[in-house]
């Protein structure tokens, strides 16, 4: 079982994955702070000085011990511009690697040079089928 683990999580795909959700990881925080600290208080000036994380819809107030019970749609706003701008990332760095493989395609595509010989032998072939 150990030597299958082994195979399994040395194999090319897994770490490229691993490494892969890592760098999602920190990709993910740097775009959080991008919209927290940087759009939404320009969001903010643009609409007025409403901070977006104090948006809620409050349905029991706080009273004595007991915690206010309220729907945070304003949290929700800022966490939909995140997924945007992630998701907009994600699409231009694909669109960049499919950009790539194409032009590494292309380059594989090309015929490798033909032989001399190979060469002579079709002029030959071809001079035949015009004689007749």
């Amino acid at each position: 079982m150990l030597k299958d683990f082994k195979e399994f999580a040395f194999k090319g795909n897994v770490l490229d994955m691993a490494i892969g959700v890592i760098i999602g990881a920190a990709f993910g925080k740097i775009v959080t702070s991008l919209v927290n600290d940087l759009i939404m208080p320009i969001i903010s000036i643009l609409t007025g000085g409403i901070n977006f994380t104090d948006l809620k819809y409050v349905i029991t107030p706080k009273h004595g011990d007991i915690a206010e019970n309220a729907i945070a749609y304003g949290s929700f706003i800022q966490n939909v511009v995140n997924f945007f701008i992630i998701a907009f990332c994600i699409f231009i760095f694909v669109r960049l690697i499919e950009k790539f493989k194409k032009k590494e395609d292309a380059k594989v595509e090309e015929a490798p040079a033909k032989a001399d010989d190979v060469v002579l032998l079709e002029e030959i072939r071809d001079l035949l089928k015009a004689k007749k």
